[in-house]
């Protein structure tokens, strides 16, 4: 039998965003940064998504990333979900991710047409 869902249950499983210490501003919001586009026309997926990972050592040595998703919907529009510990430090992550030799694949072969790209400060997690 399971146990039911209480309030108490989902609260425990959220991330709230109170104060990083009794009388100081709040701690700042973790941020994804969403980022929805197309692939060039030829692109394979597979190589695409091996491009993505030999992004990893970059990404975990920011020391902000906390975790990322990659994903493609039926018409071919993917979604790259990062998460980072503040809106300041993806910012700074995605200017040099630019610099990164290991970034121009990947980069290569993003559509540059109807790319769109932002930041949403995270209200809420659920594992």
């Amino acid at each position: 039998m399971r146990a039911p869902i209480t309030l108490a249950t989902l609260f425990a499983v959220t991330v709230p965003h109170a104060a990083s210490a009794e009388g100081t501003s709040p701690a700042p919001l973790p941020v994804a940064e969403i980022v929805t586009f197309r692939l060039v026309e030829g692109t394979d997926p597979a190589a695409f998504v091996a491009a993505a990972k030999a992004m990893g050592p970059f990404l975990r040595g920011t020391g902000a990333f906390v975790r990322r998703t990659l994903s493609v919907d039926n018409d071919g529009l993917w979604t790259d979900h990062i998460l980072w510990s503040s809106q300041d430090t993806a910012i700074a992550a995605s200017n040099a991710m630019f610099e990164q030799p290991e970034a121009r694949p990947f980069m290569a072969m993003i559509a540059q047409d109807g790319l769109v790209m932002r930041y949403a400060p995270v209200q809420m997690q659920q594992e």
